[in-house]
Parts: C-alpha cells; sequence; structure tokens
C-alpha cells in the first residue's frame, strides 16, 4: 500500500478520452477485430512504465532530467518541444471529451462547456497544495467510477465471448491500420514516461541497493495492477461499440452519437447515464495528470520552473483554441475526428521517449545491476521497432493522401513532408547512436564525493558598491558593506544618485542646496570609514531613474557585490515611489545583497525580543 498510488495516477492517460474516441471507432467499425491492439499496446505499456519507474527508484532523476545530463541542449530543446506538442494533444482530448460530457448530461453548448474546461486549472492547484496521497485518492475514486459504470453497461451488452476471444488474434491491412496505431497512440502516451520516473519518487525508496529491489518489486505490482485496470475500461469500450453498434450497422462519427445510440439499441436510458458519467470522470481524471507531467517535462528538460497555474493556462489555451475552432467550422461532427488525430500525433511522438528511456536503463554505468538484461533489452527494442515502424507506414499513407487531394500543390507536400521525417528520423537516429559514439553513455551525474568535492569555495569581493539614499536606513547598509569590506580587504564605493527637478534638467552642473548637502554627506562618511582604515571612493550621479545609473555605475566599476537597502513598501507604494532592487538585479550579473530595516514587531539587531 506504501508504494501503491504512482501507477494508477499514470493509469488514467490510457483511459482518456481520446482513448474512448479511439476504441469507439474501432469496435463500431470492426467489432472485436482490433482488441489484439489493446493486449499488446497494454503489455507495451507495463513494460515500458516499469522501465519508467525503475529509471527513477534507482537514479533519483526523472526521464526529462537524465536527457538533460546526457544530451547536448539543441536535442534536448527538440526533445522537449515534441514533448510539448504531445502534451497539448492529450489536453486537447481532454477539453473535448470533459465538454461533450457535460454537453451530454447537462444540455450544456457544445462551445460554452469547452470554456467551462478551463476552469479545472482550480481543482489541479487545490490538490497539489493538498499533497500527492490526497490526489491518488481522489484519482482512484475516479477510476473506481469509470470501470464501475462500463462493468454495468458490459453486463447489459451481452457481447458475443466467442468473438471477443477471436479479437484477440492479430490481424492487420490497409482499413485499420489509422484506427490501430491511433488505438497504439491513445494507450501508450509519451508523457507518462516522463511523469511516472517522477511520481516513484514521491514515496521513501531508501539509498540501498535491497531498498531498492524492493521498490522495483512493488511498483511492479503497481503498474501491473493499475494498466490492467486501465485495459479493462479500453477493453469495455471497444467491446460494447463492437456489440451494441456493429451488430446494428450503425457508423459513430461523434461520442455524441454513442450516448444517443445507446439507450435506444440497449433498450434503457441508464446507458447512456453511465456513458456519460464516465466519460466525465475520464477526462477530469486526466487532466490532473497532463498538468503534472508539463511541469515536470519543462523542469527536467530545461531546468526552468514554472508557476503550476500559468503552466496550466499555456498549456489549456493551446488546447482550447483548436478545439474551439474545428466546433465553430464543423460543429460537433468534427470532434471524434479531432480527438483521433490527437491520439495519432501523441503516437508519433512515441519513439523520441522510448529510446531515451532503454538506452539509459539498458546501461550499466547508470543503473548498476538494475540495468535491463537481454530478455527485457529485446522486448524493449521490439516495441520500438513495431512502434517506429507502424508510425512510418501510417505517415507514408497520409501524406500520399494529403498530395492526391492537393492537385498542383502535391510536390510541395511531399517535399515539406520529406524534409521534417528526414529531420526527425536524423534526431531519433542521433539518440539511438549516440551510447555508441563516444564514451558520452556515462551517465552526467557524480557520485557523492565527487559531488561535494571542492563544493564550497571562499568568495573574496575587491569591489564592492553601495547605493546610499540619504535615510536612515544608510547606517544599516553601510554597517553590512563595512564588515565585508574588512574582512576582505575590499574598496568600498559608495554612490548616491539626485533625482530632483534640478538633477534632472542639468545633471552634472546642478549646485542646490541639496546637492551640496548630498556631497558633504558622503565626505563625512569617507572620513568615518578611512578610521576604520576601509578605501573608500564616492560618486554622485544625476538622473530621472537611479536604476539606470547604479547600473552603468556598477559596469563603469566593475563591481563584484552590491550591497543595497530595502525600505519594505509594496504594491502602491512600488507605483507611487518606484522600485529599484528588482529592476537592478535583473540587469546585473553580479550578487546584491539586500539589507532591510527590521521593524519594532521583529525586533533590532542585538536587542531582546
Amino acid at each position: 500500500m506504501a508504494f501503491g498510488g504512482p501507477a494508477y495516477l499514470i493509469s488514467v492517460g490510457y483511459m482518456d478520452p481520446g482513448n474512448w474516441a479511439t476504441d469507439l471507432e474501432g469496435g463500431a467499425k470492426f467489432g472485436y477485430r482490433l482488441l489484439w491492439v489493446l493486449a499488446m499496446s497494454n503489455l507495451m505499456a507495463i513494460l515500458l512504465q516499469t522501465l519508467s519507474a525503475r529509471l527513477g527508484i534507482v537514479t533519483g532523476r526523472d526521464l526529462a532530467q537524465a536527457c538533460r545530463e546526457t544530451y547536448p541542449r539543441p536535442v534536448n530543446l527538440a526533445l522537449w518541444f515534441l514533448c510539448e506538442i504531445a502534451i497539448v494533444a492529450c489536453d486537447l482530448a481532454e477539453v473535448l471529451g470533459a465538454a461533450i460530457a457535460l454537453n451530454l448530461l447537462f444540455h450544456m453548448p457544445l462551445l460554452a462547456a469547452v470554456a467551462v474546461t478551463s476552469f479545472d486549472t482550480l481543482l489541479v492547484l487545490w490538490f497539489q497544495k493538498a499533497g500527492i496521497r490526497y490526489l491518488e485518492a481522489f484519482i482512484l475514486a475516479l477510476i473506481i467510477t469509470i470501470a464501475g459504470c462500463f462493468t454495468v453497461e458490459i453486463i447489459m451488452a451481452k457481447p458475443d465471448y466467442m468473438g471477443v476471444a477471436a479479437g484477440l488474434i492479430p490481424t492487420i491491412d490497409s482499413r485499420t491500420l489509422y484506427i490501430a496505431i491511433a488505438m497504439l497512440g491513445a494507450t501508450v502516451m509519451p508523457h507518462n514516461l516522463y511523469l511516472h520516473s517522477a511520481l516513484v519518487q514521491t514515496r521513501r525508496i531508501g539509498r540501498s541497493v535491497k531498498e531498492k529491489k524492493i521498490a522495483c518489486h512493488y511498483n511492479l505490482i503497481d503498474c501491473v495492477l493499475a494498466l490492467n485496470g486501465a485495459m479493462f475500461v479500453n477493453g469495455a469500450i471497444l467491446i460494447l461499440a463492437g456489440t451494441v453498434f456493429f451488430r446494428a450497422h450503425e457508423a459513430v462519427d461523434e461520442i455524441q452519437k454513442a450516448y444517443m445510440l445507446l439507450a435506444p439499441l440497449m433498450g434503457t436510458v441508464l446507458a447512456a447515464k453511465l456513458f456519460g458519467i464516465a466519460l466525465l470522470a475520464s477526462g477530469q481524471s486526466s487532466t490532473l495528470t497532463g498538468t503534472m507531467a508539463g511541469q515536470i517535462v519543462m523542469e527536467g528538460f530545461l531546468n526552468i520552473r514554472v508557476r503550476p497555474w500559468l503552466r496550466r493556462l499555456v498549456t489549456r489555451a493551446l488546447a482550447i483554441v483548436p478545439a474551439f475552432l474545428v466546433i465553430w467550422l464543423a460543429g460537433s461532427g468534427g470532434t471524434l475526428k479531432l480527438l483521433l488525430l490527437s491520439q495519432v500525433v501523441l503516437s508519433l511522438q512515441l519513439p523520441f521517449a522510448i529510446i531515451p528511456l532503454l538506452q539509459f536503463t539498458n546501461d550499466p554505468g547508470r543503473m548498476g545491476e538494475f540495468a535491463s538484461g537481454w530478455k527485457i533489452r529485446t522486448a524493449g527494442w521490439a516495441t520500438a521497432v513495431v512502434v517506429l515502424g507502424l508510425n512510418i507506414w501510417l505517415a507514408e499513407q497520409s501524406i500520399a493522401e494529403w498530395a492526391d487531394g492537393a492537385g498542383s500543390y502535391a510536390p510541395v507536400i511531399w517535399v515539406a513532408a520529406s524534409v521534417l521525417g528526414c529531420a526527425l528520423l536524423g534526431l531519433l537516429g542521433w539518440i539511438t547512436l549516440q551510447p555508441y559514439r563516444h564514451a558520452e553513455s556515462k551517465p552526467a551525474t557524480l557520485g557523492v564525493e565527487e559531488q561535494t568535492r571542492d563544493l564550497v569555495t571562499l568568495q573574496r569581493y575587491r569591489r564592492i558598491l553601495v547605493p546610499l539614499d540619504h535615510s536612515r536606513l544608510d547606517r544599516l547598509t553601510l554597517s553590512h558593506a563595512a564588515g565585508l569590506a574588512l574582512r576582505d580587504d575590499a574598496r568600498l564605493y559608495l554612490l548616491h544618485v539626485e533625482e530632483g527637478v534640478t538633477s534632472q534638467l542639468y545633471g552634472s552642473e546642478a549646485s542646490t542646496a541639496e546637492v551640496e548637502a548630498g556631497r558633504e554627506y558622503l565626505d563625512r562618511l569617507v572620513d568615518s570609514l578611512g578610521e576604520m582604515k576601509i578605501q573608500v571612493e564616492t560618486a554622485i550621479r544625476h538622473g530621472v531613474h537611479p536604476t539606470t545609473e547604479i547600473v552603468a555605475y556598477a559596469r563603469e566599476i566593475e563591481a563584484d557585490l552590491l550591497v543595497m537597502g530595502a525600505h519594505g513598501h509594496r504594491r502602491i507604494k512600488d507605483l507611487i515611489f518606484g522600485t529599484t532592487i528588482d529592476p537592478v538585479r535583473h540587469e546585473l550579473n553580479v550578487p546584491i545583497l539586500v539589507v532591510r530595516e527590521p521593524s519594532l514587531r521583529e525586533g533590532t539587531p542585538g536587542t531582546a525580543r
């Protein structure tokens, strides 16, 4: 029970609305013939997700971090971009699925339902604050809801069990290829490989080999149970479509039609309602894991941490726009085609996640005794070859169809597709051959001793810039700067920026009583610091923006440290009085020590609180 959970979060991606579209299409058109695709996809999923979990457990790195540590930046950027496309495609399926469910259950207009789905960002943020266990419990409740609905529907549908068994025998031709690959893409999702390797690290695994073996063992059990449950849901959808729609010779070109036909064909409105409830639960559960996958991929590949709500809104916006356009232009009839296309896009991204995963988990230098044996390697590379071969076949067929419909523009389509295809195959070839080209297959991570060696070095400062504003905060700022200067035998540079109207107009020619008082103030500071044997230089600058003058002077003297005082005002006062520290730190690539005067409630240094 302690290790259970991550695979259930992963499994919702294997039963999202994109799966519904492919399973309904496959069952309605071909009966039970494509059940073998679901079974094969499930075996692939168990293998790949188990390897993903093993990578995270053994190395303490998720798949995206392992890529960043191993590949050069251009390759990482390309892999990140491809993965983001996959996440947007998955999110598109979730948007459409949840919107269709709202439309069916509550008769909400489809465009309005698409807009409502954007608010699930709040749900994601709430669960992230509540903790991983609450999120896992909620997801498990949704999975049980989906499975329960389809259990009742299968019992009511009374399928031909001999036909179901025959559907497990592999057969494929040009008619079933597109749906088969869409089903493969819907089942094995590339971003789930990145997500699983991160989620397993939410458990207290331990560092010893024995503890890691225990974690790998129980995560395997977790994967088998969760993904077989997902296969049951997918199989139930396909069997339901094959039993109800294929027998009645009813074409299902949209999920809404399936909902409408279930009640009259099965003789009860309960079947349609259960279908709608399960669809809504599916859309909401998969959207939670899609958000987490997006954050993990961005942080792993780019080492950039974006606020979760912003990351979620950007991804959801990229999914909502095409959904809006398709519904606006093609009506509800275009939703199923868009769902199928999103799943094909996911399938095309799969090799770019599978091959790095296989390379890393096969590498003894990275995995030690947990490196994959020859049986797992054979199964893994066979999976990669099957996925890649089916994708190339599909790509060739799709490009040929586009070219046939393009008339005189057919050569342009072939040239553009060929260039893009060669670029993607080149990237895939580079990743595949990378461990054999150099000794670069060794992990970029260092051992603990090498990581801690020379980790902390003493930093000495020679030119310390102290901007002053003639306030009582100057005393505290100078105290810190003087302490550093005494220790490091550094030189202090005291700067005051005159920003009065006269100084703004006349610059250095300004000679007011205020300017003269400023010069005298700096002279007194020089005398006081001189008594401490501290070297000091002073400067007075004139301008409208203190930030500009501070940055310019810091560059002029080549300062290696800034000591600045913060007055602590914010919001409205920032608008009125302006800010200095943030603009300065964004302009300069030197450390800044920010000194803030303690409030009365906080107490002052050296006094009782």
